[in-house]
């Protein structure tokens, strides 16, 4: 295990997924607008291996032995065209472009169309042969390119775990737009372990329906693809840590995968 093999990981996952969008490019072009954020996390002998495409976030709770408080630390960054350094590297990247990010109804965007700057797929970003007929025009890039707009290279972390590492939030963007880092820490600290997922994914939902000045009960009454325009997607995965176990060289027990979330369609997470 090490950062290289995760990051061929993600490129060969790419590369596959590019491979079917030109398999299927004339009885179904709408795949080469389909993409999605991808962050991963791998617990190997006491290491723990982040990657991450796109705007999703992993966060670490940590105990501080001094104050006797579990503290959020932020182990990865989001690559949104609405932070600056991502708008900077973008500019580095595409020196020649100046509408490589564009300021958009108050939003920044690459190319005026997406704010992500690193995806899985989105094929007609990444490549000049998608981006033309049959796809539909909105998705298309007026000036021509000749290399990838967006990447699928991930920022990795590789670090080792601490006896005071408690536990791993990952979510995707749509949690992080209602609840602080440091939010999302606290209610997994201080609630039951079973479903704390689904309670994060309630109270992101609960501040959502607040910032529309509406119920809770009443946002999960409409209908999933509308929902769209009130809160984003949303997919949580808690993991709890064991320093003893995860310590360990191997493990022979059972692999367990735990995800709870709601989500409708769009950038979510791998």
């Amino acid at each position: 295990m090490s950062a290289d093999v995760i990051n061929k990981a993600f490129l060969a996952t790419e590369e596959d997924f590019l491979a079917l969008v030109r398999k299927k490019w004339l009885n179904d072009p709408h795949m080469a607008s389909v993409g999605s954020c991808c962050l991963v996390g791998i617990v190997c002998s006491g290491m723990l291996y982040i990657a991450n495409a796109g705007d999703s976030r992993v966060v670490l709770g940590r105990l501080d032995n001094t104050y006797k408080e579990v503290k959020a630390v932020p182990l990865s960054s989001e690559h949104n065209a609405s932070v600056e350094s991502v708008r900077e590297e973008l500019r580095s990247l595409h020196p020649n472009d100046p509408q490589i990010v564009v300021l958009k109804h108050t939003v920044w965007r690459v190319k005026g169309i997406i704010q992500i700057s690193r995806s899985i797929g989105d094929a007609y970003l990444k490549s000049a042969e998608f981006n033309r007929d049959p796809l539909l025009p909105k998705f298309r890039v007026p000036e021509p390119f000749d290399k990838p707009i967006l990447s699928a290279e991930p920022e990795t972390l590789v670090q080792k775990l601490d006896p005071e590492d408690q536990f791993l939030i990952f979510a995707s963007d749509g949690l992080w737009e209602h609840l602080s880092s440091q939010e999302a820490v606290d209610i997994v600290n201080t609630c039951p372990r079973n479903g704390i997922a689904r309670k994060l994914v309630k109270a992101a939902l609960r501040v959502a329906s607040k910032k529309r000045e509406m119920r809770y009960s009443d946002l999960k009454k409409i209908d999933r693809g509308v929902r769209r325009h009130f809160h984003d997607d949303i997919t949580v995965i808690v993991l709890f840590l064991d320093f003893h176990l995860i310590s360990q060289s191997y493990w022979q027990g059972p692999l367990v995968s735990i995800r709870g979330g709601v989500g409708v369609s769009g950038h979510g997470i791998c």
